[in-house]
Formats: structure tokens, C-alpha cells, sequence
């Protein structure tokens, strides 16, 4: 495969992702609303998508120690931790709040990633961040511009932009085996310490599923779908087109989730937020375009 055709694969990858991830926020806001705790929705779907991916692909994975201390961090931190900071943020802080500070993970992949990857920062991330964020911000108002800082709930609210940004860097020190048994590991660690985060709370039920067929298929929905298949094709996407091109497809999460609420729940999709969504695809495009105008210009410069 060429390496046009690689990049093409990597972003339809991404951005199928970014549709899925997008609507789950509506599932997993029914669950919510059935009674489940935010860790309990976690462990359900990390299972479901821990015995997808093994019906899958039913081998072991060998690997040195060294190798499972770097799948434990990604389980914790791009499975557990970013999960749990994220929706208990919800407790503390507006959902505004919330998908606003999520969407700095991508410039703080980047930064990160400058520092501990071969991915440099460059002019190019810092403007499209810009444009982009300030789509994110015009995304999440939805036309009604009000601002509510809570400083326990926002800061949880960063901490997980930080959480997946150590997942993305840490991601590129693994060794390029099969993605289903990477992702698979990563939701095994992902389960192990969400088991701990999900037991206060009482008694597990599994009654409401029974009851109600649409919050069964919210949970296979956001475990074999949510959970299996788009890390598996993140993953993928991370080795197609770098952890720091992927992540800036999360940009556009915050859109996917207001236009599916707007089908599903039957929630407004004001003009401002259709102009954010414009301006989230102008800096994403801004990022990837503006380090290759840099770097043909100083290479005909050379030339000439």
C-alpha cells in the first residue's frame, strides 16, 4: 500500500471512530439515567469488548515484562482513568465544560508528543488548534453562550485530556503486533482497574438490561462497537498517520454528538454550531496542510 492510499485508510479509520465515539455519549447518558454508576457503564463495556475481540482472535499475547508495564499504563490511562476523570467530571462541572476541556487532548498529545516521540510540534498544530478549538467552543454553546467554571469538575475534565494524551504518546513505544491483540490487552488492564472504581455503589444488577431491550443494546452498542472496534481502529490509525494527525480528529466529537442528540433526543443544532463545525474541519485541515507548505517552500528555496 502506497503511502496516499495509507493515509486515506488511517483517516476513514479515524474518522469512522470519531462518529462512533460521538454518539456514545447518548448511550452511555441512558445507562446513567437507569441507575448505573459511570464505573459500572466502564467495566460493562470494557468486558464486552475484552470477549469480542477474544471470540475474535483467541491467542495469547507473549510479552517481556517491560512490554505488559506499557500495557498496564495504557489500560489505566486510556481505558480506565480517562474514562472514570470524564464522566465524573459530569458530577462537578456542565457537559459545556466538559467537551470543551476533553478537546484540548490533541494539542496536549502534541506537546507531549514533541518532547518523548519523533512527532515535532510545529506552527502548523498550534493554528489549527486555534481554529478548531474555537469550532469546538461554537460546537458546545449551540448558540447559548454560558460559561459556568467549576474548579473540581474542570479540572477532572482536564485530567482527562491529559489521561488520553499519555495513552496516544505511549502507544508509539509499542511493538507493531497484531492490533486486535493490542487493543485486547490494553481492555484487559482497562478491566482490572476499573474493577476496583466499580464495586462501592451496592449491588450489580443486570435487571434494567433485561427490561429494556434499548439499554441492552446501549451497552453492546458502547462495548463490542464503542469500545472493541474503535480501539482497534484508532490504534490502527495511530500507525497509518501518527498519534498527533489522529488525535486531531477528536475535534470533532463535540458536532457528531449534538447532530446524533439532535436525531435521537431531538435537541437543537443552531446555526453557530454549524459554523463551529466548519471552522473544527478548517483546523483540522490547517494542521496537516500548513507544515507541508512549510516544508515545500524551504525545499524550493533550497533548489533554487
Amino acid at each position: 500500500m502506497n503511502i496516499k492510499n495509507s493515509k486515506l485508510l488511517g483517516y476513514l479509520f479515524a474518522l469512522f471512530t470519531v462518529v462512533v465515539w460521538g454518539t456514545t455519549f447518548i448511550a452511555s447518558k441512558q445507562l446513567l439515567l437507569a441507575g448505573y454508576t459511570p464505573a459500572r457503564i466502564m467495566l460493562m463495556r470494557f468486558l464486552l469488548g475484552y470477549g469480542g475481540l477474544w471470540l475474535t482472535r483467541p491467542r495469547q499475547l507473549k510479552l517481556s515484562r517491560k512490554e505488559e508495564a506499557l500495557f498496564a499504563l495504557l489500560g489505566v490511562s486510556g481505558c480506565s482513568l480517562y474514562f472514570l476523570t470524564e464522566n465524573s467530571a459530569l458530577l462537578f462541572t456542565s457537559t459545556a465544560n466538559v467537551s470543551i476541556l476533553v478537546s484540548c487532548a490533541p494539542i496536549l498529545t502534541a506537546l507531549l508528543a514533541h518532547f518523548t516521540t519523533d512527532e515535532k510540534f510545529n506552527s502548523g498544530l498550534l493554528w489549527g488548534f486555534l481554529v478548531a478549538f474555537t469550532g469546538v467552543v461554537m460546537v458546545v454553546f449551540n448558540g447559548a453562550f454560558v460559561l459556568h467554571l467549576n474548579p473540581r469538575g474542570d479540572l477532572l475534565a482536564l485530567s482527562a485530556a491529559v489521561f488520553w494524551a499519555v495513552y496516544s504518546v505511549t502507544i508509539k513505544r509499542i511493538k507493531q503486533y497484531d492490533p486486535i491483540l493490542i487493543t485486547r490487552r490494553i481492555l484487559l488492564w482497562g478491566i482490572l482497574s476499573a474493577i476496583p472504581m466499580a464495586v462501592p455503589g451496592g449491588a450489580f444488577t443486570l435487571a434494567p438490561l433485561a427490561a429494556s431491550p434499548l439499554l441492552l443494546f446501549n451497552v453492546i452498542y458502547l462495548g463490542l462497537i464503542g469500545s472493541a472496534l474503535c480501539y482497534v481502529l484508532w490504534n490502527r490509525a495511530f500507525g497509518l498517520l501518527g498519534v498527533v494527525s489522529t488525535n486531531n480528529c477528536l475535534y470533532m466529537i463535540p458536532f457528531v454528538t449534538i447532530v446524533a442528540a439532535f436525531f435521537a433526543l431531538h435537541e437543537p443544532v443552531s446555526p453557530i454550531a454549524i459554523l463551529g463545525a466548519v471552522l473544527i474541519t478548517a483546523g483540522v485541515v490547517v494542521s496537516q496542510q500548513i507544515p507541508k507548505i512549510v516544508k515545500n517552500a524551504k525545499k524550493n528555496s533550497a533548489c533554487t
